[in-house]
This record gives structure tokens, C-alpha cells and sequence, in this order.
């Protein structure tokens, strides 16, 4: 029976299906040979996260975002004698970083919200497990992932410079100097009306 509640002539399934079929079989095959021929991934893809441990500041925004809390960390306080200050200041020691790879979505909420670049997506795939509890990587296991990492993309020539380098420009320009966020686009002049553009007229336009 069709949508409509008529009834089909018999056989035509087997005939739109073997259509298909036949429509398939002239086509050239463009099966992938993996593992043997590795695939060209995009160049946003996203494989695997690793960890620049240096740069993490225990922050702990990624842990508390994260949709699937997959992320657990643990720290301490140490005290850094400063010279010349009063008193001895404290950072924080990243003593535990771990992502569960059998819980995480690979939504990258993470890497956006991490505020020192300490978190990068890894073109990386290939490290599936026999074990699901292999897939809980530690800040070591995590750390051997970025020599893997891609470098960022070049900037927009035609884009606006960021604030970083608006401010070092201006630095390093001095006082009263142009920088590149004044020069980057050129200035355009807003349309005026229909009166103003007539009386700028040359007079022999009149």
C-alpha cells in the first residue's frame, strides 16, 4: 500500500532496489584503503585533546563546564618567595589532570573556555583500546600529544588585529604614533544625502 492508501504494483520494490543496485555497480569505487592509505583529515578535525601542562593555571573552568565531566584535576598550594616582596606569594600545582575519553563528546567546550591555551585539539585518532578504562589519559599521556598538535592558522591580512597586538604596537610606536588598528582599513566615508552630494557637484555637472 502506498501513502495514499493505493495499493502498488507487485514486485516494485524489488525492482526500485535492484535499480539502485545496478545504478551502484558502474559507479568507480572510492572505498578508502585504511589503515594501509591514511585519510586526509580536515584541517579542523578533531582527534584527540592534548594538555600544555605549563600553561595550565588550575582554573578549574574546563572541569566545571564540561557537559559530561570527563575532566578531573587536583592540585596544591605552593608558596614562591618573591625578591623584593613583602610577603611570599602562592600558585597552584597541577598534581592530577585527567579526561576519560569513554565519556567525552568532543564538543571542544574546553579548549574554548580554557583562558591560557592550555588545552589543543590533536589531528590524532588512532588510539582506541581494547580496555575501556585505557581511555582515561593522564596529564602525561595528554602532554605526549602535543608535538602532535597543528600550528594555528595564519592571520586575516585583511582582518582587525588583535588586542595584544594592537597594545604592543602601540608600545612599541610610542605616544601619538599610528598603530596597525588604525591602519588597517582604510577609512570610508559614509554616503551622504542627496543634498549634500548635489551641492558637491562640480558646477559643470549641473
Amino acid at each position: 500500500m502506498s501513502e495514499h492508501g493505493e495499493r502498488s504494483a507487485p514486485g516494485k520494490g524489488l525492482v526500485n532496489g535492484l535499480a539502485v543496485t545496478l545504478r551502484t555497480m558502474t559507479r568507480r569505487s572510492t572505498t578508502q584503503q585504511y589503515p594501509d592509505v591514511e585519510p586526509e583529515l580536515p584541517p579542523r578535525s578533531r582527534g584527540v585533546i592534548a594538555l600544555l601542562e605549563e600553561n595550565c593555571t588550575v582554573c578549574m573552568l574546563c572541569a566545571r563546564e564540561c557537559p559530561d565531566w570527563c575532566i578531573y584535576i587536583d592540585s596544591h598550594k605552593e608558596e614562591v618567595v618573591v625578591p623584593g616582596a613583602a610577603r611570599a606569594r602562592q600558585r597552584n600545582v597541577l598534581d592530577r589532570f585527567d579526561i576519560d575519553f569513554s565519556l567525552c563528546m568532543y564538543c571542544g567546550i574546553c579548549i574554548e573556555v580554557c583562558p591560557f591555551d592550555a588545552l589543543h585539539w590533536s589531528p590524532e585518532f588512532e588510539y582506541s583500546e581494547m580496555d575501556v578504562l585505557d581511555l582515561l589519559h593522564d596529564k602525561n599521556r595528554l602532554g605526549a600529544w602535543m608535538p602532535t598538535v597543528p600550528p594555528p592558522p595564519a592571520h586575516d591580512v585583511l582582518g582587525e588585529p588583535s588586542k595584544e597586538e594592537t597594545t604592543a604596537a602601540r608600545k612599541a610606536a610610542g605616544p601619538g604614533a599610528a598603530t596597525p588598528a588604525r591602519t588597517a582599513r582604510p577609512a570610508t566615508r559614509p554616503a551622504g544625502t542627496a543634498a549634500e552630494t548635489q551641492a558637491e557637484a562640480p558646477e559643470g555637472g549641473r
